[in-house]
């Protein structure tokens, strides 16, 4: 129990295991999205470095198809720019269903705070946030995230459920359970944050995450270089 008690001191601390050095042997993350066991997508990370300056660019796609006609689809790009460990920007436009979403943020080193204007949030908000994507463990570290679509800001609660282990792709991974929800569960179910989250120490790559919403979905990691 004391061990257990102690990894997630480790984990939930904002000041460890918090680093985008952490991700400096990384070229690409390959995620495959399924929806009720059926391949239907992509998300897909690439790191470019130069100094001090890393930029993470994300490509999302997919499609959920009934009766042989698209009911659902989304495709969008985003970029994320850090100087060492601090995010100085973040840009993105998706497609969903037709309808234009975005996000533009900039860190204004006067105000200590993000600047955002996104198309469901226009305003500032505390550089404690992050990013809400799946490349980066800090996720779980956070009490409120970005909306990398719509530029939304939520608050969360992440609660340690167990240590496990997880087969994906021929690969057996020693991870550590999470469950991540928003703190104000009485949201609507297309609003608020409910994923059970799965984390490999080892490689500080989250390496799998579902939810429910309208069937059962996954991301899981599929390579990495």
């Amino acid at each position: 129990m004391k061990k257990i008690l102690i990894i997630i001191i480790i984990l939930l601390s904002p000041n460890v295991l918090a680093h985008i050095d952490h991700y400096k042997k990384y070229n690409k993350i390959e995620m495959e999205i399924f929806r009720n066991g059926e391949l239907i997508g992509y998300n897909y990370y690439f790191f470019t470095r130069k100094g001090d300056e890393t930029i993470i660019t994300n490509e999302i796609k997919f499609s959920v198809k009934l009766l042989g006609a698209t009911v659902f689809q989304v495709e969008g790009s985003g970029e994320e720019k850090y100087i060492k460990d601090q995010l100085i920007s973040f840009n993105s436009k998706t497609l969903q269903n037709d309808k234009e979403k975005f996000v533009n943020l900039v860190f204004d080193r006067n105000k200590q705070k993000f600047v955002i204007k996104g198309s469901s949030y226009s305003g500032e908000a505390s550089i404690d946030n992050i990013v809400g994507n799946w490349w980066s463990h800090k996720i779980l570290q956070t009490n409120s995230q970005i909306s990398p679509i719509s530029g939304s800001i939520k608050e969360q609660v992440v609660t340690f459920i167990a240590k496990e282990k997880i087969d994906l792709y021929g690969k057996t991974y020693e991870v550590d359970h999470f469950k991540l929800r928003s703190k104000d569960m009485s949201l609507p179910k297309d609003k608020r944050l409910d994923f059970d989250i799965w984390y490999d120490p080892e490689s500080s790559q989250i390496i799998k995450v579902s939810y429910s919403r309208m069937g059962d979905w996954e991301y899981r990691l599929k390579n990495f270089e």
